[in-house]
């Protein structure tokens, strides 16, 4: 069967799979639309937390980062997976023993303000549509490969399907369809790493394989440095992003974000204790762990694949005109893209941009990893329906967070309070499907590849919701006023270090990558910035409490309340 033909058998058949899930999982009430009546088995809910949490950036884009930045793209793993724990360990529990539905609506509570609830409102749209559009642009890069149409084609069928089960199901239908994603897309990303580690290593398990010796006797990392600085790159197990500095606020950045982001915090109010909402984040990350530990694997194998492909013998490059089948297909996307410069009919991919001839998009190299190195087109079908699975399973969750803060935090909780449930179950799903028409809107102009992308949402959560709900839950003495004045302040000071470097991050063709700009500040990149404005959230937040009145004593009790161990509460 042909590989088309196989693609479209698989991705319709979870497709499939997904909607009919969402017609049986319709949510009914607000519970069930905004926490799944907070009823979730821990394990299940551990397992969805994984699909939401691993989206495009970490099955498609990540290890295409890990590919042609080596060592200097470990931030991604170092910053995503501990900011994992620091959410499990200082902040879920917590939460869930708050009991609320939104992130937004205990900062409103804890602060004792609607204008703290309508700030964090505002910084949670900022970081999730950010966010959603990497999720976006990974949606389209699978399609226009695989099912061979344009990327904006095939953005509108991804929202299509989006729509469908994330406004019909709400939370309890986008937790068991992210249930059944999670399986596609741990399926597909491991399956192609064990055969490819095979084929180069010998070693079943992709973990081993990294560090394994290669059939001439050589440690496959010790090849992969050899052959990139051969080509006058950097050497792949010692590069690093920028400078040193870059690299720590890059990783702390990263880390804060994930601990700040709102569709990850609501996954534990979906589970029915403060003890499931513990096991459910050891469960998480065992699940997250089963990717995660390899995404290096894929990356090394996919970066000396791709070269020994486009090189077959040191010194020798490959003719345009002999070029394999999986080239010509990614040309069609227009995501790879060949240009004789000197002339000779033959592909030079080199490190001096001004002769290199061979332009490859990052977020690519996952989905074209078993085509280069010639696996069964079921497999190559599989890994485009688990990209696919990744993608929606957190564009559907940061949507509902988006379209929980509009309808639960501003409409019901400042607006009109005395809105009915059935009404404000309307304007959930009227306002999901405005978040799906915007996020769709811009998927269609993506500033950057899906974990740049990602990256800079993580700088805002960092920057604005983190230091808000962790001195909201460690700190009787942070006030309304310092709250909103540090939340103001962080994501103020970030938006406007992005925006000042506009170029790194608006320009199309432009990357985060491609050099350290002489007016960075102290050399950090845009993206790890998020890391200077949690700073700068958590002085101003203290400053302005400790000259004004100190939060009323039922508040301080709320947060005395809050810390206690809940051994004896459900």
């Amino acid at each position: 069967m042909d590989l088309q033909t196989m693609t479209y058998i698989v991705v319709g058949l979870t497709f499939a799979l997904y909607i009919g899930i969402a017609i049986w999982a319709r949510a009914a009430t607000t519970g069930e639309f905004y926490v799944a009546g907070k009823g979730i088995h821990p394990v299940l809910n551990g397992m969805a937390t994984g699909a939401d949490w691993m989206s495009a950036a970490s099955f498609i884009s990540m290890a295409g980062l890990i590919a042609f930045n080596g060592y200097g793209a470990s931030v991604f793993l170092m910053g995503w997976t501990g900011g994992y724990v620091l959410l499990a360990m200082l902040l879920a529990p917590y939460l869930r023993k708050y009991g609320k539905y939104t992130v937004p609506e205990f900062i409103g509570d804890r602060f004792y303000s609607k204008t703290a609830r309508i700030v964090a409102v505002i910084c949670l749209i900022f970081a999730s549509v950010t966010y959603v559009i990497g999720q976006m642009k990974g949606i389209g890069v699978a399609f226009s490969r695989f099912l061979e149409m344009d990327y904006d084609h095939g953005l509108y069928v991804g929202m299509t399907i989006v729509f469908f089960y994330a406004v019909l199901g709400g939370m309890k239908g986008i937790t068991y369809t992210q249930i059944a994603q999670y399986c596609v897309l741990i399926f597909a990303y491991t399956v192609p790493a064990v055969f490819i580690s095979l084929n180069l290593t010998g070693h079943p398990f992709p973990q081993l394989g990294l560090g394994a010796k290669m059939a001439d006797g050589t440690y496959l990392l010790d090849k992969l440095d050899l052959v990139v600085t051969d080509l006058g790159f950097k050497e792949y197990t010692t590069a690093v992003l920028g400078n040193k500095l870059n690299m720590f606020a890059y990783t702390l950045s990263l880390m804060i974000g994930t601990a700040g982001l709102p569709h990850v915090i609501i996954r534990f109010f979906t589970v029915p204790s403060v003890k499931a909402a513990r096991s459910s984040a050891g469960w998480a990350l065992v699940f997250i762990a089963l990717l995660y530990t390899v995404a290096p694997a894929v990356g090394a194998m996919a970066r000396l694949n791709l070269i020994t492909t486009i090189q077959p013998e040191p010194g020798v490059n490959l003719a345009y005109d002999e070029r394999p089948d999986w080239f010509r297909n990614w040309e069609k996307t227009g995501l790879l893209k060949f240009e004789d410069k000197n002339g000779d009919g033959k592909i030079q991919y080199v490190a001096d941009k001004d002769k290199n001839e061979l332009t490859v998009d990052r977020d690519i190299m996952v989905l074209a990893n078993p085509e280069i190195a010639k696996l069964p087109n079921w497999v190559i079908a599989l890994v485009a329906a688990g990209g696919l699975a990744a993608a929606l399973s957190t564009a559907a969750g940061l949507l509902l967070a988006i379209a929980s803060s509009i309808s639960h935090d501003l409409l019901k909780g400042v607006f009109t309070p005395n809105i009915t449930e059935k009404s404000e179950l309307l304007s959930s799903r009227i306002a999901m499907g405005g978040a799906v028409l915007v996020a769709g809107y811009l998927g269609l102009h993506p500033p950057d590849f899906a974990a740049g992308t990602v990256a800079i949402a993580f700088g805002l959560a960092a920057s604005s919701i983190f230091p808000a709900l962790m001195m909201g839950i460690f700190s009787k003495r942070i006030n309304r006023q310092g709250a909103i004045a540090g939340m103001v302040a962080g994501l103020g000071i970030t938006l406007l270090y992005v925006f000042q470097h506009k170029g790194i991050m608006f320009i199309p063709g432009t990357s985060f990558l491609d050099g350290m700009k002489p007016n960075w500040f102290f050399g950090i990149s845009p993206n790890a910035f998020g890391a200077v404005g949690a700073i700068i959230n958590f002085v101003v937040a203290t400053l302005v409490s400790r000259v004004t009145e100190e939060p009323p004593k039922h508040i301080q009790e709320l947060v005395e309340h809050i810390r206690v161990p809940q051994s004896r509460i459900s």
